[in-house]
């Protein structure tokens, strides 16, 4: 028996994680799902936006699977996410995008893997004014050796567990000579203990440009917090969005499983969303856990219905009638 913190979040994330816990339970593996809360409905309810029960739970599960947050307005933390990144020294944000047969989009065959530092560079919330008209803002990007090795050494091993072939890092150590040229240091070192991985290195507006022309020569990319959070983004857009890319957030003692899109609050509550991020997410946290049959029981279901293309929602295909439960229901028909 696992146990999970359970973050339904806000907006679509309970419709959403409602078809991913019934998909992921349907796959035989024995979860005790603790249901916790935190974003806006945490807000309302508790009257901060991370209550202590949330962190009570994560602090014994050790693992939480999270859907879509919607951050107050004016209060609270800037960020939910990357106030729970720092927290657990989740510093290892892995984001794949991988093409989907069933799915048109400008590219085929697109395999690459993001991994991003996530709880430094220029997210370490290291900003004020320097003058009282707050005219003048500064903000501080903080990259450390510590945690550049970690999430390198995290992004090579992980190319080697995988039997992927290659890692490129991206960079801006040409004009940001003292934090980049940091992070470029220590990918050129730790690339020296893995001779079997071929090594790239490139510098971050060529990687974008490169990345939109011939995406296929990327394999495993790993960068810094910002840069890592924008390329992620655009490698979700070569496969179909980012209502197909789930992510993982990993720590040395805890991870975090989640969507990496928005709550769509516009939709929710009309069974339109699209759970597939959330039960890809789920697919990674099955990895996690050592359940790699169920894991692969599911992806298997998931691929299946995407690339058939008869039972997705209308953002897959706009001739569909199915809805969110639909989908949910489809997919853990094709695991049987």
């Amino acid at each position: 028996m696992h146990n999970v913190t359970l973050i339904k979040g806000d907006g679509i994330g309970p419709s959403i994680m409602d078809e991913a816990v019934k998909v992921i339970d349907a796959s035989g593996v024995k979860i005790h799902w603790e249901e916790a809360y935190a974003g806006l409905s945490a807000f309302e309810k508790f009257g901060t936006p991370l209550p202590e029960e949330t962190l009570a739970s994560f602090d014994k599960t050790r693992l939480a699977f999270k859907g879509p947050l919607t951050t107050v307005v004016g209060t609270g933390f800037r960020s939910i996410n990357v106030a729970l990144r720092q927290q657990y020294e989740l510093y290892a944000n892995v984001r794949p995008a991988k093409s989907w047969p069933g799915i048109k989009t400008r590219y085929e065959d697109v395999d690459i893997v993001i991994v991003r530092e996530n709880t430094e560079g220029l997210y370490a919330g290291l900003e004020h004014y320097l003058t009282p008209k707050k005219d003048i803002a500064e903000s501080l990007a903080v990259v450390t050796r510590v945690a550049s090795e970690r999430v390198i050494e995290y992004a090579f091993k992980y190319a080697r567990d995988n039997q992927r072939k290659k890692v490129t890092v991206c960079h801006k150590a040409n004009i940001l000579k003292y934090t980049q040229g940091l992070f470029l240091d220590v990918a050129r070192k730790t690339a020296a203990r893995y001779p079997d991985i071929q090594f790239d290195e490139k510098i971050i507006d060529a990687a974008c440009m490169h990345m939109v022309m011939n995406p296929q020569q990327f394999d495993v990319v790993v960068t810094t917090n910002m840069f890592g959070d924008i390329l992620s983004d655009l490698t979700a857009g070569l496969v179909g969005g980012l209502g197909l890319i789930p992510g993982a957030n990993i720590g040395d003692n805890a991870a975090l499983f989640e969507a990496v899109h928005g709550s769509a609050p516009d939709i929710a509550g009309k069974n339109l969303a699209n759970p597939i991020a959330v039960i890809m997410a789920g697919v990674m946290m099955l990895n996690y856990l050592g359940e790699t049959e169920a894991a692969d029981k599911v992806k298997n279901a998931v691929e299946k219905v995407v690339n058939e293309g008869k039972f997705v929602t209308k953002d897959l295909n706009p001739e569909s009638t199915c809805g969110t439960i639909e989908m949910g229901d489809a997919i853990v028909a094709a695991m049987t």
